[in-house]
């Protein structure tokens, strides 16, 4: 059985930055955060001036972890107990679920849930029902 720590204090901060960054991404370009949307406009057929925008978003994203590791010296250990197959399929169905439901957790959950979108209401359900029930069944019929 995997123990999991519990650590309110960083998840308030880290939810509460999550939070600001969609609100200032939505105050300074009237755009929603949906990691998904932005990373797929990153690849061609999609060119514009918004390109160094997206861009800078999803440095900000890999540059996170190295700026946390100057910092604290440190990562948190995570530990991965899925193959590399589990994985690779995993996330081939997160990227289609992404794409069929017209978004992704941070747009959907975050911004849609905030803006009151019933779409996001729905895609939101599912996607938390989905994962509750994929982790109930490995957990305990693997």
């Amino acid at each position: 059985m995997t123990v999991t720590s519990f650590t309110p204090m960083s998840s308030l901060l880290g939810g509460a930055l999550i939070g600001l960054s969609a609100v200032l991404l939505m105050w300074a370009t009237g755009r929603i955060a949906g990691v998904s949307g932005i990373a797929a406009r990153l690849f061609p057929p999609y060119e514009d001036r918004e390109f160094a925008g997206r861009l800078a978003f999803v440095a900000g994203l890999v540059a996170a972890p190295v700026l946390v590791r100057l910092v604290t010296g440190s990562l948190p250990v995570q530990t991965i107990e899925a193959g590399p197959v589990v994985l690779i399929v995993g996330g081939l169905l997160t990227g289609f679920g992404s794409v069929w439901g017209s978004g992704c957790t941070s747009g959907h959950g975050v911004c849609g849930l905030s803006r009151l979108s019933v779409r996001s209401l729905v895609a939101t359900v599912t996607f938390m029902a989905t994962g509750m029930a994929t982790v109930f069944l490995m957990r305990h019929w693997s």
